[in-house]
């Protein structure tokens, strides 16, 4: 009866209980909500905590209200041609461009030092590493638009 159960989920209830299992805090006995992500800087451990962040997205305002800004990863990565677009949003979900087709992936991540882990809503999983304002991810070298490393492949350095 037990594996009918699971069988009766769906791709959908995959999904959900795979997000679950990536939004529990150790420790918590639940699942975390936005609030606590966003303090917890999504995911990010207390050791890496000391590392230096990357810089912010440009034209992203600081937070207001002595609230904690977004995680630093947070914001639009572009491979160096534009054909792929990918928003890592404030609250855990992304979604990725793919040229012209908009929302072509979405789903979750969660971040953990420099690594990224994804989760799209279809389930299948993926993952990357941010070095600075690149990401390494599937096979592509994503740039964070605006920064001095998406200028520079821009501009064939």
């Amino acid at each position: 009866m037990r594996a009918r159960s699971w069988t009766m989920l769906g791709g959908a209830g995959v999904v959900a209980v795979l997000f679950f299992l990536f939004s529990v805090r150790p420790g918590s006995g639940g699942p975390a909500s936005p609030d606590d992500a966003a303090q917890r800087g999504q995911g990010v451990s207390p050791s890496s905590a000391t590392e230096t962040p990357p810089r912010r997205t440009p034209g992203t305002p600081p937070a207001e209200g002595g609230e904690m800004s977004p995680h630093p990863y947070v914001g639009m990565w572009v491979t160096a041609d534009g054909h792929i677009r990918q928003m890592l949003l404030a609250n855990g979900r992304y979604d990725e461009a793919r040229g012209e087709r908009e929302s072509a992936y979405t789903g979750a991540y969660r971040i953990v030092g420099t690594r990224i882990e994804y989760v799209d809503d279809t389930g299948f999983s993926a993952d990357g590493t941010f070095d600075g304002d690149v990401l390494h991810h599937g096979g592509y070298v994503f740039y964070r638009e605006g920064s001095d490393a998406h200028q520079q492949i821009r501009e064939g350095r």
